[in-house]
């Protein structure tokens, strides 16, 4: 029996906002892990990939020229130490660094969608995100303005391409490090808003959709903590219900579905007990956090350097840096690219994973 190999795909990485810090890490993670950039790319601009590499080069770093690509192929192709560019769309005249710019909103967009598109194709094996500025995002008018960021721009492509509703493709963000992983509910809504989607079917779906998505990656069901919504877990009702109404019948459904999850748990305490020390035994894999702000809290305070943003419930491997634009260090050199280098290899994980 003959075994074909199946043929390699590159990684693609986006840009991010031009006029924040995203073109300049990209170029950092090649000089700091040129053989894990082996046969990835970026989807962008050339101009502002080589304002920055003119940047760093200035600032005494090795010189990494910027080749422009026609197609994803074409990066497996390149000489070593030179960093592929796909050009999306009309180049960019250059924009300011550390300031909103409709234009530089408008590219982070189309590259986002040109490198999720291309995923669903099975043209590349992944896709980094490099950081956008929501508020550019919406500046940049439609289709965009419609999009709080990353994560539902990309339900969004996936929808298209499976010709599904966008209720179909449920996705939920995992903030990841070395230390702790957490799952949302909810993302980017108001805490109002946060709070009404606290539903039987929401938290269900996250567990489940959490359940699938570290099991693939960690070879074993993964162990899951679902943190309540009030103080104390609600203390038995005293300061709230949707413990009891909500959220313990979510993970009882789910138990009987497979999950190994437990909860609701004190959420000032439960993050804690996920958290993975040298020398002490963690209890748990993943905190399933009912909103934005009760997971994301204790990982960023963990140092965000090591943070990885991953989208689970799509249907292509999607990761990020745990952090924005930096507008405030734009185009001083002086960014850190370790967030989106562990991005990188949580790429090449999951890609070896779901292979």
């Amino acid at each position: 029996m003959t075994t074909v190999n199946a043929p390699v795909l590159p990684l693609a990485i986006t840009m991010g906002d031009a006029a924040g810090i995203g073109p300049e890490i990209i170029v950092k993670a090649y000089q700091q892990q040129p053989a894990l950039l082996q046969n990835s790319f970026v989807v962008g601009d050339i101009a502002t990939m080589r304002r920055a590499a003119s940047l760093l080069t200035s600032a005494g770093h090795p010189i990494w020229p910027v080749a422009e690509i026609s197609h994803p192929q074409q990066a497996l192709e390149l000489p070593p130490r030179c960093i592929a560019v796909l050009q999306i769309g009309t180049p960019l005249d250059a924009v300011p660094w550390g300031g909103v710019n409709a234009g530089a909103g408008a590219m982070a967009g189309r590259c986002v969608e040109w490198a999720a598109d291309a995923a669903l194709r099975g043209e590349v094996c992944a896709l980094v995100t490099a950081p956008l500025h929501k508020v550019a995002l919406h500046a940049a008018g439609a289709p965009f303005d419609q999009f709080p960021g990353h994560t539902e721009l990309l339900q969004d492509r996936a929808a298209r391409f499976l010709a599904k509703p966008v209720s179909d493709v449920p996705v939920r963000m995992m903030l990841a490090n070395d230390e702790m992983r957490t799952v949302l509910v909810s993302i980017h809504v108001s805490l109002r808003e946060a709070l009404d989607a606290v539903t039987y079917t929401n938290v269900l779906q996250t567990i489940m959709i959490t359940h699938h998505a570290l099991a693939q990656l960690l070879g074993r069901l993964p162990r899951i903590a679902v943190a309540g919504l009030n103080p104390h877990a609600g203390e038995g009702g005293q300061f709230g219900r949707e413990e009891i109404d909500v959220i313990a019948p979510a993970v009882r459904a789910a138990c009987e579905q497979g999950a190994l999850v437990s909860g609701p748990w004190a959420p000032d305490t439960v993050f804690m007990r996920a958290r993975h020390e040298e020398g002490r035994a963690d209890e748990f894999d993943i905190v399933v956090a009912m909103y934005h702000d009760q997971g994301l809290i204790p990982v960023k305070y963990l140092g965000v350097d090591k943070g990885v943003n991953v989208t689970l419930g799509l249907p292509l491997v999607r990761t990020s840096p745990d952090h924005g634009t930096a507008f405030d260090i734009a185009g001083t050199g002086r960014a850190d690219a370790s967030s989106l280098i562990e991005a990188l290899r949580m790429a090449h994980t999951l890609c070896r994973r779901s292979g």
